[in-house]
């Protein structure tokens, strides 16, 4: 082989490795951040330290006593050596000492078997781990339950945001027989549709339950909400409802003017269509993309859990039953993606509903919080819904927005977070 042919092919070899290698780095640095394997490698350094005693209680090779020399009659060779050297105890030290060894080597389990309980305590780990983050919200408000403000499972009668009808009977009738007459549904076109009845011991209008026993009903239905207001056709499925019931029950029920409500219904909906506030912030990826694992570990600490949605995050409520303060958002696909590791996520979604949660948990002041953050831990950028940089201005700007928007709600005694205002805005 001739100088030439030997330099072209070393000079071959020198580029096809630096394709090699050049293409190995794109694929790495391409690759999706990953989540950081704490949990496991936890996992595996508590295998490694408990493998010793992995196949239960050994009995002792060897029974000892503090300062006297091991002995083995079960061991004739040892038995031996400790009867020819029994007069040095330079010699006896040695004796113990390589007994000691030997019997430390008899216990030891081999290093396939470490390998492999490593590896079975490392996926336990893994599988444990997602199962306990999903149930780390529900853990938590379990705990703090007795310290929590029981919430209203259903919503009650308001005049502010219902139309209500009272229904007069002549004589108090069962739980039962409510139940059996009730509407099947509890709506009225996309409006939510109540009926209550006045407990006869108590005196308190609560909706039906079987046991009690009540002297008058009313019944309502939803003026407004995100959908739009109560029209004529929705009023009239309402008075149809209401009637059916009544008459089951021999009751005689008083409608309100249909006019006038459908009036009031459009007033609040043009209320609330103006005050009405949905925010976001869009974290996006600067250089490298995010592995859904990778999210969610980050998240995660800063209080978000899964929700029930794939691809959806949220920070629970302090009360149970209320609103999640924030949410997250990324690609529902990446969500329940085969392979997680190696699906790509370019961008978060943050989202905030005013309307929906209390002033007093300052929810905008976390939510730029969390996004800042998230996008320092995670290498981001916040930017608003036109991918434009929000500047500290801007951040000022929507903060005074949104006070003076908190003033109007309570104003017309519709307090963000409040059980109207979470009705009206819903």
């Amino acid at each position: 082989m001739s100088n030439l042919q030997i330099g072209l092919a070393i000079a071959g070899g020198v580029v096809l490795a630096a394709v090699v290698a050049h293409s190995t780095w794109t694929s790495r640095k391409n690759k999706p951040r990953q989540a950081d394997p704490i949990a496991q490698d936890e996992a595996i350094e508590a295998a490694n330290i408990s493998s010793a005693s992995f196949d239960g209680p050994h009995e002792p090779a060897f029974e000892t006593t503090p300062g006297y020399p091991v002995s083995n009659t079960d061991n004739p060779s040892v038995h031996q050596q400790q009867t020819s050297l029994s007069h040095d105890p330079v010699n006896d030290m040695a004796l113990a000492m390589m007994q000691e060894a030997t019997m430390h080597a008899q216990r030891e389990p081999n290093a396939a078997d470490l390998a492999r309980i490593a590896a079975d305590k490392a996926k336990a780990a893994e599988r444990a781990a997602e199962e306990k983050r999903t149930q780390a919200s529900q853990a938590a408000r379990e705990i703090a339950a007795p310290d929590l403000i029981p919430v209203e499972k259903r919503p009650s009668l308001d005049a502010l945001i219902d139309v209500i009808a009272a229904i007069e009977i002549e004589h108090p009738i069962s739980g039962e027989a409510t139940l059996a007459a009730m509407p099947a549904t509890r709506r009225v076109g996309n409006k939510l549709f109540i009926l209550e009845g006045l407990h006869t011991e108590t005196g308190l209008w609560e909706q039906p339950r079987n046991g009690q026993r009540y002297g008058a009903f009313q019944a309502g239905v939803q003026l407004a909400n995100r959908l739009g207001a109560l029209n004529e056709i929705e009023f009239s499925e309402f008075v149809l409802k209401i009637q059916h019931f009544s008459d089951t029950v021999n009751g005689a029920p008083e409608f309100p003017d249909m006019l006038d409500e459908v009036a009031r219904a459009r007033e609040l909906d043009s209320f609330a269509s103006a005050h009405d506030a949905q925010l976001s912030f869009t974290i996006k990826a600067i250089k490298t993309a995010w592995s859904p694992g990778y999210v969610q570990q980050n998240a995660a600490r800063l209080g978000f859990v899964a929700g029930v949605i794939p691809g959806r995050m949220v920070v629970p409520a302090p009360v149970v039953g209320l609103p999640p303060i924030l949410g997250l958002t990324f690609d529902a696909q990446a969500a329940m993606s085969e392979d997680p590791a190696q699906t790509a996520i370019w961008e978060l979604t943050l989202s905030l509903d005013v309307p929906q949660v209390d002033r007093q948990e300052e929810p905008f002041a976390r939510m730029v919080h969390t996004a800042d953050e998230l996008a320092r831990v995670m290498d981001g950028a916040v930017t608003d819904d036109n991918g434009q940089a929000l500047s500290q201005a801007a951040i000022a700007s929507i903060s005074r927005d949104l006070q003076a928007l908190y003033d109007t709600l309570d104003a017309r005694d519709l307090s963000a977070g409040s059980v109207q205002a979470r009705r009206l805005f819903s």
